[in-house]
């Protein structure tokens, strides 16, 4: 079984990552459809402090597409979720991508080619964010 997610940590606070990550993942054909600030809904909602944790919903127009022609209940799955959050350890910003290979796990193998042509373009944004200093 594939892991539900993709995981670097960069060495930027969560406001340079998110900048970071927007390049990273435009510059692979994702632009951003939401966005969900967890921290300050749960500090408005419940008093609580949790640190920096966003998260973004990252589209691919012509994936989603391809997504959806092959099987039209991929809906609930979409877009992929890309989390940033504060480094449990103190340091950095963790990045974390749903693994694509999660949608053939749930709906099937109709879904195989659309989610290893996205699976390569997230995991090419991953990498872009691990080599920038």
């Amino acid at each position: 079984m594939a892991s539900a997610a993709m995981i670097t940590t960069i060495d930027a606070s969560p406001a340079d990552a998110e900048a970071r990550v927007r390049e990273a993942l435009a510059e692979e054909g994702f632009g951003i459809l939401s966005e969900i600030d967890v921290e300050a809904t749960l500090r408005a909602k419940l008093g609580e402090e949790v640190g920096a944790y966003k998260i973004l919903g990252a589209c691919s127009p012509p994936l989603a597409s391809r997504a959806l022609a092959a099987d039209p209940d991929v809906g609930v799955l979409l877009p992929c979720n890309v989390v940033l959050r504060a480094n449990a350890d103190g340091g950095g910003t963790d990045v974390l991508v749903a693994d694509p290979d999660t949608l053939v796990e749930l709906l099937g193998d109709a879904l195989t080619d659309v989610a290893a042509d996205a699976r390569t373009r997230l995991k090419a944004a991953l990498e872009r964010l691990e080599g920038a200093a």
